[in-house]
């Protein structure tokens, strides 16, 4: 009965092995197309060339600002990636009513991590949104999660809480003020706005 046991131990291991070994070489590749190492310095050299990560245009880094609404956002002159993120951060949306990281924006919370690994000046603020969808309260808390998961992420990948942020805007400030899916998914996101 030992024997059997150890030996249906012995055939799931090495049924898995190949599975690991093909999934970390695919996850390596991935996150090498995702831009590399970018340092901060060339960022601004990569907008002038039209360059940048995935190809976009990025310009210098620059700190957020308090706004009179009371919100964080990219400080005056610096370039937004997309939404209200800093460059060169990357947002990360969600499906309805879940703050679930979707698979396929891992590739962004791995690149939003080696950032502030080869930058331990960086602080990010970490802003949750929803869309319409729901009551205040509801979304606020939506975004909380929302914002608590990318936080969690991000210190499961090495980086200090106590230079990460969270903040819910709930369904307070949409990107797209529009009523349909289209307008819906570019507001279930995660911004990412640096402070230091």
């Amino acid at each position: 009965m030992h024997i059997r046991k150890l030996y249906l131990y012995l055939i799931f291991f090495m049924s898995f092995v190949p599975f690991l070994l093909s999934s970390c070489s695919q996850k390596a590749q991935t996150t090498t197309e995702a831009g590399g190492e970018i340092p901060l310095e060339q960022v601004g050299q990569a907008q002038g060339q039209g360059q940048g990560i995935h190809g976009q245009g990025q310009g210098e880094i620059k700190e957020g600002v308090i706004n009179e609404e009371g919100i964080r956002v990219p400080g005056e002159g610096s370039n937004i990636m997309e939404g209200r993120t800093s460059a060169p951060f990357q947002p990360i949306y969600f499906d309805f009513d879940s703050y679930v990281i979707r698979p396929d924006m891992m590739e962004r919370m791995e690149y939003n991590a080696r950032v502030m690994q080869e930058h331990p000046d960086i602080k990010v603020e970490i802003q949750g949104n929803c869309d319409e969808r729901g009551t205040n309260e509801y979304n606020l808390a939506l975004g909380e999660k929302r914002a608590k998961a990318a936080r969690d992420y991000l210190i499961n990948m090495g980086i200090s809480p106590d230079r990460i942020s969270i903040v819910s805007l709930g369904e307070e400030k949409p990107l797209d003020p529009g009523h349909n899916e289209e307008a819906w998914a570019k507001n279930r996101r995660d911004d990412f706005v640096i402070y230091r």
